[in-house]
């Protein structure tokens, strides 16, 4: 097959952990041809979507990783799959990706998360199609409702509506310390809507992503644990990650959730739970492939390109 990836920059990546690198690793391996580009290299001309494209050959080494051939303009229909695997913030440029992209696909493309699927689903604000697996949540810009919610729950986590790694979560304890604070910054004083959620004591345990491929959950959670006193588990936070096997309840929350999802369109999806509660649905880029398959053997970039076959050929 011929699989073209949509990515931050290649020169960017740390191999040792970088899922999309195992992705074109794995895909490498089997023969598959890698293709790459940017967000920036899209366009629509003439009714069609192309991108300037780079077919990638990797060296084997963990540093100089790849070889890209000069870029050239392609249709994106002419590829086999468009895995899509942008970074956030999910900003309107983000947005106007997956327009084009929805367009790509009207024209033949594969697209790798369903472009629609991935502009439909908030990573923070999908969990509350799927309330019986969540702790008490409120979503506003409103501060009178969040001071109201700190209230009643005591000891709450706010959030950013699109943030990713953790980055401008917050936790207000019972004593309100600094909450009013928190509410005016990161609602922007009432302009911009979060998400409050009753803090789950269980994150000291880590902060579990389930990857689920194909709508079917890998059998092993990456328990990311916060360090050093923080709230946030976070790999980018500095949260150490431990493989795990999933718990009744985790593998209760992932085969709820995922025939769901991939019957939306969303091939591969990292749910985030904490404890027995589902707080995120990650869909633009999962990581944590390469930290499971090391600590279990369990190679999940294999299980991934076997799910991108299955969507192909259909087998």
């Amino acid at each position: 097959m011929k699989l073209a990836f949509l990515a931050d920059p290649l020169s960017g990546f740390t191999t040792y952990k970088d899922s999309t690198f195992a992705m074109m690793r794995e895909a490498a391996r089997r023969g598959h041809a890698v293709y790459a580009f940017e967000q920036g290299d899209m366009a629509l001309e003439g009714g069609i979507v192309s991108a300037q494209i780079s077919e990638i050959t990797l060296t084997g080494d963990a540093d100089d990783w790849y070889r890209a051939t000069p870029k050239a303009s392609a249709r994106l229909s002419e590829f086999d799959a468009v895995i899509l695997r942008k970074d956030p913030p999910f900003d309107m440029e983000y947005v106007y990706c997956t327009y084009l992209l929805d367009l790509a696909e009207k024209q033949g493309a594969c697209v790798v998360n369903k472009a629609q699927a991935v502009r439909d689903h908030n990573e923070k604000l999908s969990i509350t199609q799927f309330s019986e697996f969540t702790s008490p949540t409120l979503v506003t810009s409103d501060s009178t409702r969040l001071r109201e919610f700190h209230a009643e729950h005591g000891d709450v986590i706010f959030k950013p509506l699109d943030g990713m790694g953790g980055a401008g979560i917050f936790r207000i304890r019972s004593d309100g310390m600094n909450l009013g604070s928190v509410i005016e910054s990161l609602t922007d004083l009432g302009r911009r809507t979060i998400m409050a959620q009753r803090y789950i004591p269980e994150i000291v345990k880590g902060d579990k992503r389930i990857l689920v491929i194909g709508g079917k959950p890998v059998p092993f959670s990456l328990a990311r644990i916060p360090q050093a006193g923080e709230v946030r588990g976070n790999l980018a936070a500095g949260g150490i990650g431990v493989a795990q096997p999933l718990t009744e309840r985790d593998r209760e929350i992932a085969e709820a959730l995922g025939p769901t999802l991939a019957a939306r369109g969303l091939l591969l999806v990292g749910l985030d739970v904490i404890g027995d509660f589902l707080t995120e649905v990650n869909v633009t880029s999962p990581t944590c492939f390469q930290e499971i398959t090391e600590q279990t053997g369990f190679d999940v970039a294999a299980m991934f390109i076997d799910a991108v076959q299955q969507q192909v050929t259909g087998k």
